[in-house]
């Protein structure tokens, strides 16, 4: 479609519903050790700078955290020395544990592959005060799979997404720069706590992917679009919703990968 948006057209406002910027990691170091083995050392110098490292990496950073659950934390990374790549960490002070996702911009776009890519990396997560993780590790989940809902960003941005299997969901827009566009892309979803989920999706026709943290109880999401814009330059643009739930389907016998 040569009217498709790009996240400049799509994205202005769409932070009309997030959550406010959250001062509560100012002060605090937090380790993070991956269940692949990985560690990083975040220290947050106050409500944008974090001090971080990694083995032998260092560097000092711009973040932004959200409380997007009670006692759940949405904290999203730009990295001035990578900036093709992204992070965002996904914490739960209850529990103790942590699903970090790492998104990366690959320089060409390959046909039939969306152009900006996702890791996935449960860990458990150390404030130093020798609390260790309760509960289940959060894990991919088939628990979204048949749901239907609104996502209302602002006044002009109102989405509708369908959960159609353990990869892809369904989008169309009801009103915005997008209206009357829809797609399929590809999609994950993590379960973080009951009624915490992370959700992500890779889309085909442009280079972006986000990555969202949803709070069911509440009926609110928190997140952030990371990709490129018409003229090829890097954005990362934060997004908030109320969800409008709409009903779900189930599957008798056959069921969707």
């Amino acid at each position: 479609m040569s009217d498709w948006k790009t996240v400049d057209d799509f994205a202005k406002g769409i932070d009309g519903n997030r959550l406010p910027r959250s001062s509560a990691l100012v002060g605090r170091t937090w380790t993070v050790r991956h269940d692949d083995g990985g560690e990083v050392t975040l220290s947050f110098t106050d409500e944008s700078t974090v001090d971080w490292s990694a083995g032998d990496v260092k560097a000092t950073d711009r973040y932004e955290a959200v409380e997007g659950a009670p006692g759940t934390f949405f904290v999203s990374f730009v990295f001035a020395g990578t900036p093709r790549e992204s992070a965002v960490l996904v914490a739960d002070l209850d529990s103790r544990r942590t699903l970090s996702v790492e998104s990366t911009i690959a320089e060409t776009k390959t046909d039939g592959v969306p152009q900006v890519s996702q890791v996935f990396r449960p860990g458990v997560l150390d404030t130093g005060d020798g609390v260790g993780p309760k509960g289940e590790a959060p894990a991919p989940t088939r628990d979204l799979i048949g749901w239907r809902a609104l996502y209302r960003y602002s006044p002009n941005h109102l989405y509708e997404h369908v959960y159609l299997s353990s990869e892809r969901y369904a989008w169309q827009c009801l009103v915005g720069e997008q209206h009357g566009h829809g797609d399929v892309d590809l999609a994950t979803a993590y379960k973080i706590a009951e009624n915490r989920y992370v959700f992500t999706f890779r889309e085909f026709r442009i280079p972006v992917a986000t990555t969202w943290l949803y709070d069911l109880d509440a009926m609110r999401t928190t997140g952030v679009f990371f990709g490129l814009n018409g003229q090829g330059e890097i954005r990362n643009a934060p997004g908030g919703a109320h969800i409008i739930p709409l009903g779900r389907v189930s599957y008798p016998e056959d069921q969707p990968v």
